[in-house]
This record gives structure tokens, C-alpha cells and sequence, in this order.
């Protein structure tokens, strides 16, 4: 930019073509060049040669390179005279003016293109004042720091700054200058007071100076940053030097190179593991630490070198320790101790590991996860447990790929990690509840991590290398086998847990529960004692399922109400011990959960008491049946599944089929309509074992009478009259035990199961075995319903 002076005798157009500017301003007395490109904008500029070579130049409101109208333009503009035009290849102009003065628009006469405007021009106010002197001098003394301090500006506007002896002018100069918003170089341009000009360019030579000083810090900061950085690269290289001579390695990343080739040298790794670690290795002595895959070598490697690779020593199976441990750590269970037993006789005798799976299978409560730890120290191995209850990624049975970020192995790989031994009891809990998702079915990951003929070569995707996982034991646990996929059981030997009778709860709570939960609640030994009877109305109130979690819970409950009330003062030490007796179990445990009234017996004609299994354990069922007056018909409620349904209907048909022969009414179906009712209703029930249940109750309520108290059916009843056979025998006579049922109806092709119930368990019972309906029918009454001869 150069400084231009209007000739004295210049006359001003009162006319001017309009050239819209949208970048910046432009000041009165410099020559600038300018580039047009706009089909519009050349016209206005062939327009403005034809008419004397003067052009007025206005910055428009918007920064957007669009057609302009009048009203996208600002109304104070400079006029400027065009000096020279060069013609450009694509159709545009290069044109070099001179800015002369400021101009106001008072008039547009064209809209455009072009826009033509009438304009005056008016002239600078206060330029000879003291105070404009004054300020002149601030001014340039600032921006001569300014100056200094960039740069980025040039010695050729340092020299034309100090040449110009015009106030407004030099204000205007400085302006252009100054990297400041267009809209704050128009507001300037608008400016015609001197004085308030020069103030306002002040203002922002002072914000320029506070800029440069930040950018000044800043700069400082960064190359303190860079100095430091040498001299910290400088002191590493010597220091690498220095360790050289003295022979220790050079920095971590050798220390860690080091560490893994010593371990890799020491452990028995198979060939193909060695040739994967061996590349490995080299991979990350030539990767530099800042690398992301550094990361993952190093973490791959720690993981592959940190698992046991060498062989166990024989294992020594010794059946007496084992019978010890298991009595000491679980009362009752005889059989399930006898399987076990048997399972680590073989094991002793074979010295073969191959193949041994065991799975657990019972409700919660009853000890699984505590056999499996039992097991584990009867054997002298370490355990490992984890859940695979929602499971539903494959991923965590077999690793991710180590491509995907944060990749890791899967479980089986984590637990050897951490156990450290090649031969650990390995429980796997919840193997009923696995999931499947777009993931993968965790459930078909299992079957080559329990199948002895794959499991010898197992490769976890993360390592992606053979490990040898078949002298792991594993114990799996489930609730139910109905939801387990059968070529995954077919892998298990199944154990079944079946639950516990009272007697058996009240000795486990004296020897485990409440000694454990005393030491828990920080009271002693002797602060609680509890009677037979006591112990007995917990189980019968707040305690009925088949395992003694809520035993356990009710047991913790007393403890925390006896703590409590030592802490406030209610109970002294001298009136320790606390004795829990069927009188005060209700003022530390609130009300019974289990009221006696609402002990399941039959009360009137249409009762029935049948038995069932659920994954919980067994339990006794009352089948209700009501008749009513209207449409012949039977209605079914208690959420029944679809087979327990068909045998409803089943029973209904056998029931209306033979009331002529045992001498019942047939218009007593063609009159009633029949409902039959399961509690309790919210929770579904399913399984054809209700059959001669559901036929006892609809023909007692045909009969008008009332079936034999304490007595309880299981058995599937055909469309013929056959009792057929059925599941889950055991469970259901402990539920029956722990009702105090004294008979219990059972198919007789169910005898060989009765066999496996521990002679403690049937005591006290007495057990109908039959064939077909009439046999059932003959047991049910106190009077015998009398057959029709034929």
C-alpha cells in the first residue's frame, strides 16, 4: 500500500458506480490492487472507465459472495480513481486504484447491476487541535511497539507509517494495518471526528499489544518446552551410553525384552508356542513404546508367558481325607457324597483325568457352589470359580481376536492366570442360564472347552495358540437341566442335589449357620442359644425351601436385632445368652412368611394335594375344583403350561368316562360347569405329573367327598386309566417330608427311584405304589367308593 494525495484541483463526482467489497474496507490515500471477478462487478468497472475512471468502493453487510443489493451494502464508502485495468484469461479484471476520500450515499439512482448511488462528501472535523497532536504522538509511540514486536509486518509499512503527517490519515493507515474484524475497520471508516478516531484506533493498538504479549508467553512457554525436551534426549543418550559400558540394559523396554526372553527360555513352551513368542518378541524389540501396538505385544506376551506350561505333578487322590473333608464341610447330602466319593475312587485308579466333568444340579441354597470347594481341597488343587448366568457373548468363553481394542482372553485363559497351576477344579456356575445373542452362543463356546477329545488343544482366540486345558476338573452348576442344551449335557456327568428335610436344616444350622453367623455379627459363642423347638418354628415360618439361604438369612437377622439392642443398652451382658424358643421367634423376625393356617391340607371335597418339581425344588400343590350351576364346560387358571393343561383335560374326560361305574351322576357334568384352579396363580406351573391329582380332585367334587387328610399324589394319568411315571421322585418326597405329608401316592414304575431316597428321608412316610387310576381311586377315601359290576 502507498500513500496517494488528492490533487488540489480533483474535482469529485457527484455520481458513482458502486464496486461492493467483501473482505475489508479500504481507506482513503492508498494504491491498492483489487481483483474482480463477478460478471457484475466487471461491468460496473467498464462503466465507471467509461465515465471518468472514478468507482466507489463499499463493503457489504455479509460476508457472503452472493449478488448484492442496496440494502447489503454500507452507506460510507471510499471514492477511488482506477490508475490502470488488466484484462484476466478467465474474464476478470486486475485493476490498480487510488482511494481518495470518504463518501456518504445519500440516494441510490440504480439498484444494478450496476448499482449507482448519488453521493456527498464530507469533510474531516477537529485536525489541528492540541489534542490531535497529542494523540498522534500516543499513537505512533504504541504502534511503534507493536511494530517491533510483529514480525510479520514489513519494513516498507514501518517507513510509510512514519511518513504520512496527516492525523486522520495515519489513523486510517494504522487501521488497515491492524488484524481487526471488517466490521471494526467500517465503524473506523464511518468515523469523520479526528479525535474520536484516533481514540477509537488507540483502543485497539492496546488490545494488539495484550495479544503480542500473550502470543510472546506462549511462544516462550513452547520453547522452554523444546529446550527441555533436547537437553532430557541429550542426558538419555548418555545415560544409554553409560549403561552400555557398565552391561545393564539400556532402558525398559530392553528390561522388559529381557525379562520375557529369560522366561520364555525357562518355560517347557511347545514348539508352536515358541515360534509365536519368538516373533512376537522381535516385533516388540523393534517397535518403539510410543507405538499403540507396543501396548498389545506387551500385554500378549505377558499373557501367553504367565501361564502354567509345565505339567503337574501325579495327582494323589486319598478317599479318606476326602470322606473327612466332605463330612466336615456338609451335613446330610449321603448320596451326593457317595457319587463323589466313587468319582474320585476311579480317578485314583485310572491316574486319568481326561474327560471328568461333573455337573451339579439342584435349587439355590442347598450347597453347590460349597461341594465344589470341598472338592477342590479333598484333592488339594486350587480353585476357580465363575458365572456364566446371562452369558450371551462366545468372547468370554474363548477371547477376542486381538485386532479389536482392549482385546482380552476369555475366561478359562484368565482363571489358569491366575491360579498358576495347569490342573485347578474349575467351577462353572449358572450353566442353565446361558444366553445367545448376534455375538455367538456361549453355550456351543463351552462344548470344546468341555469336550475331553478337543479340550487337549484348546485355542483361546486372544492367544490363538494350543493350550493343554484337559487336566482342569470342572464342576458345573445348574439349577434345572431342562434349559442346558443337550450336547452340552451329554459332556456332564449329572449329580443331583435334592435339597434338605427339616431335621436336616436344624443340624446344619447347629453346626455351620449359626456358629459362622455369631463370629460375623462380632457376638460370642454363647450369646444366642437356640432350642430344638425354636429352630424348628424358623424353618416351618420363614425357612420352607429347599436350600438354607433363608435360614441363613433368618439366622443373621436375630443376630443383628441381639447386637443391636447391646449397643443401646437394652440387653445386658448378664442377660446373655438369648434363648430363641418358638414363643420369641416372632419378636426378632416380625411375622411368620409361612402362617400355620396356611398349611396346604384338604379341607373339603374337591382338594387335592399333588406334588411337584420346580427348579427350586419340590413342592406340594393343592388342586382346587368348584363346580357351578350352568354350560357343561371346564375352565383351567393358575398359569398353566400347555401339557399341564392337556392332562386337565385329560383327568376331566377319564373322570366323566367312569362316574357311571363308580354309581356318580353323568348329569352332573352336563349341568355344571367345572372350574379347576392351581395355586398360586402367579407363578407358572407346567408337566404332566398332576395327572391322578387333578382326576382325585374332579372326581371328589363329583363325589361329593372329602379325600383322605395327609395324603399327596404324583403320577401321569393316561386317557385310559395308566399312571404313568414320572421325574424328579426325590425332590418331591422332601417336599412332602417337610409338609409332614404321611402318604404319598407314586406310579410303581417310579420303585427304583424310591431306592435312591435315603432311608431317613422315607421314615415316617408311607408309599402307594400303582398302575392305573382304580388302584388310586381305591386309596383316596376313608370309605371306598364301591365299582359297579359290569
Amino acid at each position: 500500500m502507498e500513500q496517494h494525495i488528492i490533487p488540489a484541483d480533483q474535482i469529485l463526482p457527484q455520481k458513482l458506480h458502486l464496486l461492493p467489497l467483501v473482505d475489508r474496507p479500504l481507506f482513503p490515500g492508498m494504491v491498492t490492487p483489487l481483483i474482480v471477478t463477478g460478471e457484475a462487478d466487471v461491468r460496473t468497472v467498464h462503466e465507471a472507465l467509461e465515465g471518468g475512471n472514478f468507482i466507489g468502493l463499499v463493503l457489504t453487510r455479509t460476508e457472503e459472495r452472493t449478488s448484492v443489493s442496496p440494502d447489503g451494502l454500507y452507506t460510507v464508502g471510499t471514492v477511488a480513481r482506477i490508475l490502470r485495468k488488466i484484462n484476466l484469461p478467465d474474464g476478470g479484471l486486475n485493476i490498480f486504484v487510488s482511494t481518495l476520500k470518504r463518501f456518504v450515499v445519500r440516494k441510490f439512482l440504480q439498484e444494478g447491476p450496476p448499482i449507482v448511488a448519488a453521493v456527498e462528501y464530507p469533510e474531516e472535523i477537529g485536525e489541528q487541535t492540541d489534542e490531535v497532536k497529542a494523540l498522534t504522538r500516543a499513537l505512533l509511540g504504541e504502534m511503534k511497539q507493536v511494530l517491533e514486536n510483529n514480525p510479520l509486518i514489513s519494513e516498507e509499512i514501518r517507513l510509510n507509517m512514519v511518513n504520512i503527517d496527516q492525523p486522520g490519515r495515519i489513523a486510517d493507515f494504522i487501521t488497515a494495518v491492524l488484524n481487526i474484524k471488517r466490521e471494526e475497520q467500517q465503524e473506523i471508516l464511518e468515523i469523520f471526528d479526528i479525535r474520536a478516531r484516533m481514540e477509537k484506533v488507540l483502543i485497539y493498538v492496546k488490545r494488539e499489544q495484550e495479544l503480542l504479549k500473550i502470543q510472546q508467553k506462549i511462544q516462550k512457554q513452547i520453547n522452554e518446552k523444546i529446550e527441555k525436551s533436547q537437553r532430557e534426549f541429550f542426558l538419555r543418550e548418555q545415560l544409554k551410553a553409560i549403561k552400555k559400558e557398565l552391561g545393564v540394559p539400556v532402558d525398559a523396554k530392553s528390561a522388559e525384552y529381557q525379562k520375557f526372553k529369560e522366561k520364555m527360555e525357562r518355560l517347557p513352551l511347545p514348539d508352536e508356542v515358541r515360534e509365536v513368542v519368538e516373533q512376537e518378541l522381535e516385533k516388540f524389540s523393534l517397535m518403539e513404546p510410543q507405538s499403540p501396538e507396543f501396548t498389545v505385544i506387551r500385554n500378549y506376551l505377558e499373557t501367553i508367558l504367565s501361564l502354567p506350561w509345565e505339567d503337574p505333578p501325579p495327582e494323589v487322590v486319598d478317599i479318606k481325607k476326602a470322606t473327612r473333608i466332605l463330612d466336615q464341610d456338609h451335613y446330610g447330602l449321603e448320596d451326593v457324597k457317595e457319587r463323589i466319593l466313587e468319582f474320585l475312587a476311579v480317578r485314583k485308579i485310572k491316574q486319568e483325568t481326561k474327560g471328568s466333568i461333573i455337573c451339579l444340579v439342584g435349587p439355590p441354597g442347598v450347597g453347590k457352589t460349597s461341594i465344589g470347594k470341598s472338592i477342590a481341597r479333598a484333592l488339594g488343587r486350587k480353585f476357580f470359580r465363575f458365572s456364566v448366568g446371562g452369558m450371551r457373548d462366545e468372547a468370554e468363553i474363548k477371547g477376542h481376536r486381538r485386532t479389536y481394542i482392549g482385546a482380552m482372553p476369555g475366561k478359562i485363559i484368565q482363571g489358569l492366570k491366575i491360579v498358576k497351576t495347569k490342573n485347578p477344579v474349575f467351577m462353572i456356575d449358572e450353566i442353565d442360564k446361558l444366553g445367545i445373542s448376534f455375538q455367538g452362543d456361549p453355550a456351543s463356546a463351552l462344548l470344546e472347552v468341555l469336550d475331553p477329545e478337543q479340550n487337549v488343544a484348546f485355542r483361546d482366540h486372544y492367544l490363538d495358540v494350543p493350550f493343554d486345558i484337559s487336566k482342569i476338573l470342572f464342576i458345573a452348576t445348574a439349577n434345572t437341566l431342562d434349559t442346558i442344551p443337550r450336547p452340552l449335557l451329554d459332556r456332564m456327568e449329572v449329580i443331583r442335589l435334592s435339597g434338605y428335610i427339616e431335621e436336616e436344616k436344624i443340624a446344619i444350622a447347629r453346626r455351620y449357620l449359626i456358629p459362622r453367623s455369631l463370629e460375623e455379627h462380632g457376638l460370642s459363642k454363647d450369646a444366642v442359644k437356640y432350642t430344638t423347638p425354636g429352630l424348628r418354628a424358623i424353618i416351618r415360618g420363614y425357612a420352607r425351601e429347599a436350600g438354607v439361604r433363608n435360614l441363613e438369612k433368618a439366622v443373621d437377622k436375630i443376630h443383628r436385632r441381639v447386637a443391636k439392642k447391646l449397643v443401646m443398652e437394652e440387653l445386658s451382658q448378664e442377660e446373655l445368652p438369648v434363648t430363641i424358643t418358638p414363643e420369641n421367634v416372632e419378636t426378632y423376625l416380625d411375622k411368620p412368611l409361612y402362617p400355620e393356617e396356611e398349611t396346604k391340607r384338604i379341607k373339603k371335597p374337591g382338594m387335592a394335594l399333588g406334588l411337584a418339581w420346580t427348579p427350586f425344588g419340590g413342592d406340594v400343590l393343592i388342586i382346587e375344583a368348584v363346580a357351578t350351576p350352568g354350560r357343561e364346560g371346564l375352565s383351567l387358571t393358575g398359569q398353566l403350561g400347555d401339557v399341564m393343561k392337556e392332562s386337565a383335560t385329560i383327568a376331566y374326560t377319564y373322570v366323566r368316562s367312569i362316574a357311571p361305574r363308580y354309581g356318580l351322576p353323568l348329569e352332573f357334568f352336563e349341568r355344571h360347569h367345572i372350574h379347576l384352579h392351581v395355586p398360586a396363580g402367579a407363578t407358572p406351573k407346567d408337566g404332566p405329573s398332576a395327572g391322578i391329582t387333578m382326576a382325585s380332585a374332579l372326581l371328589s367334587l363329583v363325589a361329593d367327598r372329602k379325600l383322605r387328610p395327609q395324603l399327596a399324589m404324583t403320577g401321569e394319568l393316561s386317557l385310559t386309566g395308566n399312571v404313568l411315571p414320572i421325574g424328579g421322585l426325590k425332590e418331591k418326597v422332601i417336599a412332602a417330608k417337610r409338609a409332614r405329608v404321611k402318604e404319598i401316592i407314586i406310579p410303581r414304575s417310579n420303585e427304583k427311584d424310591l431306592e435312591e431316597i435315603p432311608e431317613y428321608i422315607r421314615k415316617g412316610i408311607t408309599f402307594h405304589m400303582v398302575e392305573s387310576m382304580e388302584e388310586v381311586i381305591d386309596l383316596l377315601f376313608e370309605e371306598k367308593l364301591k365299582r359297579r359290576r359290569k
